[in-house]
Parts: C-alpha cells; sequence; structure tokens
C-alpha cells in the first residue's frame, strides 16, 4: 500500500450510517499507524458530512451538484488533490440514491487510473430496518427501485446498526439479485469494523464483479421522487445555549412540520458547530428517536455554525415552507448563508463500462 493509496468506496442507501462508518473506520487506521482521507458527494452543497469529516480532523475533498458517476474527473482530481498528504486509504461515499456505480465509477477507476490507484471491493450498506421497510407490498416502488440496485452491484453487503438487532445474516432477506454472503457491522461500537477492513484492504477480493442492466429513465424518476434540501447559515443567539440545545428543539420541529405535512423523511442532519463544540444529530424516519455525535457537554455560546441537509418524499417547496416553519421559531437572528432546495436532475455519467475490467 505504499506505491498507490487504495480507494475504498462505501455505498448505500440514504441514512445507512456510510458516514458514521468511515469516521470509525479512519480512527481505526490511524490507530495502527496509518492515514485516511475522506471523499464526500451530494447533489447540493453545503454537506453535514463533509463538516463532520473536517470536525473529526481528517482531510477531506467535497463532490457537490451532482453524484460522482456525472463528476467523475472532478471525483479523481479530489482524489489527486488528497495525494498530498500521503494517505494510505482515501474512503469515498457516494451520494445515498445513488447506484450503477460499477460501471460508470470503479470500471472506469480500473480502466484509466490503475496505476494511480488500488481499489477495495465496493461495499453497500444495508440498514436492516430499511431493509423490511423496502419488502413491504406497500413500499414506495421509486425508493425500493434505487435500494435493491444498489444491494445487487455490491462486492459485500454489510448489514449496519448490529448494535439495534441481534439476527446473524443468513437470517435477513436479502433481494433476489443478492446471494452473496453479507456481513454484521456496527459503526458505533465498532463491531466488525476491523474485520471489515482488513477484508477490503488484503487484495483477495475483486473489486467491481457486478454490473447492472439499468433503464436510465426509471433511474431518473425515481430519484427525482426526492426532495434534496440543503442549508447552511449563521446564528447569533439572544442568549447563549449548547449546541445540542439548538439542534434537539430544531430537529423535533422540524420532523413535527415534515409529519404534519405528509413528507416521508428519507434522511435528515443537522450540524451545529460553536466555539465551544459541535454536534451532529439525525434521523431516518418520521419520529425516529435521533442519532447523535459530537460534543453533548459543550458549553452554551451565542454564535453558531448550522448545517442541514435533508431529503423526504415530497416536493421541494413542501421542504421550504417546513424548514421556513422550523427556523422561524429559532430565538436568534439568522443569516442564510446557502439554500437549495430542488430535484434531482436525471444522471448523466461520463462513462459507462459494459464490461468488467480485469
Amino acid at each position: 500500500m505504499r506505491d498507490r493509496p487504495t480507494l475504498v468506496l462505501v455505498g448505500g442507501f440514504l441514512g445507512a450510517g456510510k458516514t458514521t462508518l468511515l469516521l470509525r473506520a479512519a480512527r481505526l487506521l490511524h490507530d495502527r499507524g496509518m492515514r485516511a482521507a475522506i471523499i464526500t458527494n451530494d447533489q447540493g452543497g453545503a454537506l453535514v458530512d463533509t463538516r463532520m469529516a473536517a470536525a473529526a480532523g481528517f482531510d477531506a475533498g467535497e463532490i457537490a451538484g451532482a453524484c460522482f458517476c456525472c463528476r467523475f474527473g472532478d471525483f479523481v482530481a479530489a482524489a489527486r488533490s488528497l495525494m498530498a498528504v500521503k494517505p494510505n486509504v482515501i474512503f469515498a461515499e457516494p451520494v445515498g440514491s445513488c447506484m450503477d456505480l460499477s460501471a460508470t465509477v470503479l470500471q472506469p477507476l480500473k480502466q484509466l487510473y490503475g496505476a494511480q490507484f488500488r481499489l477495495a471491493p465496493f461495499s453497500v450498506l444495508v440498514d436492516p430496518q430499511r431493509a423490511a421497510e423496502f419488502q413491504r407490498p406497500d413500499a414506495d416502488p421509486h425508493l425500493s427501485y434505487l435500494f435493491q440496485n444498489q444491494i445487487a452491484e455490491a462486492d459485500l453487503v454489510l448489514y449496519t446498526k448490529s448494535d439495534l438487532q441481534t439476527q446473524p445474516p443468513a437470517t435477513i432477506h436479502q433481494p433476489p439479485a443478492t446471494p452473496r454472503e453479507a456481513r454484521l457491522i456496527s459503526a458505533l461500537t465498532g463491531e466488525g469494523v476491523s474485520a471489515w477492513l482488513d477484508e477490503i484492504l488484503n487484495g483477495r477480493l475483486r473489486a467491481g464483479g457486478q454490473l447492472l442492466d439499468i433503464d436510465y429513465a426509471r433511474y431518473a424518476a425515481a430519484e427525482a421522487a426526492l426532495g434534496w434540501l440543503n442549508w447552511e447559515g449563521e446564528l447569533r443567539l439572544d442568549v447563549a445555549l449548547t449546541p445540542a440545545s439548538v439542534v434537539g428543539p430544531l430537529l423535533e420541529r422540524l420532523d413535527a412540520e415534515l409529519t404534519r405535512a405528509g413528507a416521508p423523511i428519507a434522511h435528515l442532519k443537522i450540524f451545529d458547530r460553536a466555539p465551544s463544540g459541535y454536534i451532529r444529530a439525525g434521523i431516518c424516519r418520521n419520529g425516529d428517536e435521533p442519532s447523535v455525535e459530537g460534543d453533548l457537554l459543550a458549553s452554551p455560546a451565542r454564535r453558531h455554525e448550522l448545517v442541514i441537509n435533508l431529503r423526504a418524499r415530497a416536493l421541494p417547496a413542501v421542504l421550504d415552507e417546513a424548514l421556513a416553519r422550523a427556523t422561524a421559531e429559532l430565538p436568534a437572528t439568522l443569516r442564510v448563508l446557502r439554500h437549495q432546495c430542488f430535484q434531482p436532475s436525471p444522471p448523466v455519467p461520463e462513462y459507462r463500462y459494459d464490461k468488467i475490467s480485469p
């Protein structure tokens, strides 16, 4: 691994736990005396994931405005730029609604940049609760299409959040297109993370071993079924509050507004940084108990930097209205730095290979 870094792409549906896993894995590599960097990706700008990587002390690149496949040249440029810090491993996290990555990213990497990067097997994370939801007869057909195809092109399937369930992989139903063995993993407790790293970095497993037959019109319609909101602002609070005291009530209000509007949440993340520390909280469905990372004991402050990333099954206007209602109750002077609300454009990959490269 000394001559060239290993690129590790980790996919999975929105809220599967990709960023949490990559940060845990990067810390574990650091403990082994290795250096890791991270490339984040989103359809819009102002990314919670990039803020989290930087707050955790890791070098990070960001591809915003489209997925890796549609910005492949920028993705490679970001990976090359990170080589300046001499990483052993570069983790890359595609957009949570993206699929067909083997044909549009993995195969081009092998063909065109094999001399510059090693390529690890493509791992796809699966939240078992989300898998159960998409297997129900009333599951959203658009989102189920994305979910099933993401799993079908995996070299490795990782069932995440094993701290919340105890079933072994063999007893959790997998899609028919995925007969491969699955692994249990928990980024929260660290269960299975070290073994996963050993498996993907030892060079024994093939990278990009699956190719899909994708209907791109259906793919575009499935992505456009989601409304996308990325927002960034500065708060000047009337009374000093901790990051947790800002994020907790705001997340609760936004969840309530979206529920009232009949907008099913696919993923909602809020990141708050104050001079005293940072916190990130997220939910994957309406009414969820939030997952929280950061410094819950950070002291109160009046100045806060706030980033919100929301993906929900609703029109952008519905998300905008919910956000406006939720942020209107903040006890602060608010300055909006970035506000994007949209439905993703149809994917147009720079490359798409129809054969598996060696």
